[in-house]
């Protein structure tokens, strides 16, 4: 369940983060009042469940009353990717001397917590991993020790921040995990950007996922702050984003994603794609995603690489062949399969004809051999 930017950033300020003054525009009628009441200059932005608005022209600095009301009506008139703007969230200018990318993740692959992080903020960090693999940190953590000074020290290097920043970072991260992701069982909390501003750091967006399985209690409260249940209201199953390689890539978490196309990348191949199915993906979703890429003409080959828990190996498999069944396209698939259901899932796979390993280096060396790159 993915949540809007001012959503995130409601769940930040409960848990004590200090976000820059919002105001939530969903009215022409919202906007007109609204135009005489904040201080600018005055930041604009689509509230969409979908990146890339920036590019699109979602995002605007209204510098006075009469760009604010122009900016804010284009804004709520507009279509992005597909998905019509929800509202517009005029939020404070805040002065930025750098951008910086801090989020903590789910990494199922290594069965723990992971802070990934980047001084290189603003931008989508699929882009950042793509043409500076470099500038992206992984601190992973346990999660029955939580996070320590030590953690928050080697982010803070990594961001390329002084020691006397260490005692906010950690308390940002300690603010970010407990307060929000363990909170509101999130298993996606991301800051991009985090603006420094001074001796400030201030989350200048928010996005935050939460647990397709969040208890009921967790769900009453989200309500409670939200306004709206998230649950009901979700629109992509999956996400994902489109890069300019040649191998396919589907997995089960961000982190493992993440993984996946370093590992396509080692190995000389150019990943084509970011596409998370999140945690217990049922086979429609598994379908839908390996339709795109089927039908994805830049795509030579597919590596599905999954690591179940309460995500079913044998709903993965069966997702695949359905939809190697219903497309057109013929295209090689290599798929890693490791977890719940196992060997069901290798069961439906070997029936279909389908290879399948369960280490991840020799299926990202498979992926590379299909896609003609070795």
């Amino acid at each position: 369940m993915r949540l809007y930017e001012y959503e995130g950033k409601a769940l930040f300020s409960k848990a004590g983060i200090k976000i820059p003054g919002q105001t939530l525009l969903k009215t022409q009628e919202d906007v007109r009042r609204a135009a005489s009441a904040v201080k600018y200059p005055v930041v604009l932005k689509a509230q969409v469940l979908v990146g890339g608005r920036g590019k699109a022209g979602g995002v605007k600095v209204a510098k006075n009353a009469e760009e604010f009301v122009k900016y804010a009506n284009e804004i709520l008139g507009m279509t992005i990717k597909g998905e019509k703007v929800a509202a517009v969230l005029a939020a404070d200018y805040v002065r930025i001397d750098r951008e910086l990318y801090l989020s903590i993740l789910v990494d199922r692959s290594s069965r723990k917590y992971m802070i990934l992080h980047s001084d290189k903020g603003g931008v989508d960090i699929e882009e950042v991993a793509r043409e500076s693999p470099e500038h992206i940190y992984r601190t992973p953590f346990d999660p029955f020790i939580g996070i320590k000074e030590y953690h928050a020290r080697e982010v803070a290097k990594n961001l390329g921040l002084d020691q006397s920043s260490v005692g906010r970072v950690l308390d940002l991260l300690r603010r970010m995990h407990e307060g929000v992701m363990l909170h509101y069982s999130a298993d996606l909390v991301e800051i991009n950007p985090l603006a420094v501003s001074g001796s400030e750091l201030v989350p200048v967006d928010a996005k935050v996922t939460i647990d397709d399985n969040a208890t009921d209690a967790v769900i009453s409260e989200l309500k409670e702050v939200l306004g709206r249940d998230p649950s009901e209201e979700e629109v992509h199953e999956f996400n994902y984003v489109k890069l300019d390689g040649y191998v396919g890539i589907i997995g089960n978490g961000a982190g493992l994603t993440m993984a996946t196309m370093d590992e396509v990348q080692r190995f000389g191949g150019k990943p084509a794609d970011f596409l998370d199915i999140g945690g217990g993906a049922e086979r429609n979703v598994v379908h839908d995603a390996a339709k795109l890429l089927l039908s994805d003409p830049d795509v030579r080959a597919i590596f599905v690489n999954i690591l179940g828990g309460i995500t079913r190996c044998d709903e993965v498999a069966s997702g695949v062949v359905e939809a190697l069944n219903t497309s057109s396209s013929r295209k090689p698939i290599v798929i890693r399969l490791v977890g719940t259901n196992e060997d069901e899932g290798r069961r439906i796979l070997e029936k279909a004809g389908i290879s399948y390993y369960t280490e991840m280096d020799e299926a990202a060396q498979a992926a590379v051999r299909a896609a003609g790159a070795m």
